[in-house]
């Protein structure tokens, strides 16, 4: 399992949360915190040794390095991800995703250099995102209460499988483990090296806006992580709030909008029923764990 999931990984998913769903629309899944005592402090730990070797080995990495060599690096672990993210387009049953993924992997490995120049996104074959932990959530596995781990960041205990998953589909776990010499053991423990540091350097930014904006980081970093895993479960068509009321057998329905809600008031984000467009012309919330087949191209 890599390291590059380190704390600062929720600085990244902030990122992304804040620039593509709305805090105001697109509210994190109302889960419980059972260990916010344990997450907090393991928090505190995590800010600690980014602070200490993280980040300071980031900074010397950026000095020295041009950013054509950067961008390359960046390039060269997308492409190792690629593999995993095509098998869980299989898994989830997104069939024309897998075809552009593992076309990607292809052309990049063979006309990119091992995917230091990433020539799919030339010819409009663009990066996705899968994991095993959306797998799962896919089909219906729920998230469980948020976990702050060391060393790794913000998770669930459904992510904490989906990172065993995704360890499984990295090239790098098989030669560290059966790489038969100290050489190629030296060799992929220096690459994920390599791939830690290169990630935590592309989070500098990121991290400079989180700590302007938070006045609780930790609680801040929890929101945006799970609004993160919501808009990628759903492939950017999460609940919003007037889905959501729907969802409430005691809150009627306003009379402009036409629904079909499922006779259950247990429903979950996770498996809420597609529901008509709304008023404000956002996209309808689809039942990732129901979508058994996705044939049509992604936006």
């Amino acid at each position: 399992m890599t390291l590059r999931k380190i704390f600062t990984t929720s600085c990244v998913l902030l990122s992304v949360a804040c620039s593509t769903t709305p805090v105001k629309e697109t509210p994190p899944p109302k889960t419980t915190d059972s260990f916010e005592g344990f997450n907090r402090s393991i928090h505190s730990f995590n800010e600690g040794l980014d602070a200490a070797i993280l980040k300071p080995i980031a900074k010397g990495y950026m000095w020295a390095t041009p950013s054509i060599v950067e961008k390359g690096v960046t390039n060269f672990f997308n492409n190792i991800n690629d593999i995993g993210v095509t098998v869980n387009d299989l898994l989830q049953f997104k069939m024309t995703q897998s075809g552009m993924d593992a076309s990607r992997f292809i052309i990049n490995t063979t006309a990119g250099g091992l995917g230091v120049f990433d020539v799919a996104e030339m010819i409009d074959l663009p990066k996705h995102n899968e994991d095993f932990g959306q797998t799962l959530g896919f089909w219906g596995v729920p998230a469980g209460d948020f976990l702050m781990l060391p060393f790794v960041g913000p998770s669930s205990p459904r992510e904490v499988v989906g990172m065993v998953g995704d360890a499984l589909l990295n090239p790098f776990s098989y030669t560290f483990l059966f790489g038969g010499g100290i050489a190629v053991t030296a060799a992929t423990t220096g690459a994920r090296g390599l791939d830690v540091t290169n990630t935590r350097a592309n989070l500098m930014g990121t991290e400079r806006m989180v700590d302007e904006a938070a006045t609780d980081k930790y609680s801040f970093i929890k929101n945006a992580y799970q609004q993160r895993r919501e808009y990628l479960l759903h492939d950017g068509n999460a609940p919003t709030e007037d889905d959501i009321d729907l969802l409430d057998e005691e809150s009627p329905a306003p009379a402009s909008k036409s629904t079909t809600v499922m006779p259950n008031k247990g429903l979950s984000k996770l498996n809420s029923p597609i529901s008509a467009p709304n008023s404000s012309g956002l996209p309808p919330v689809i039942n990732n764990s129901r979508r058994f087949l996705e044939l049509s191209a992604p936006k």
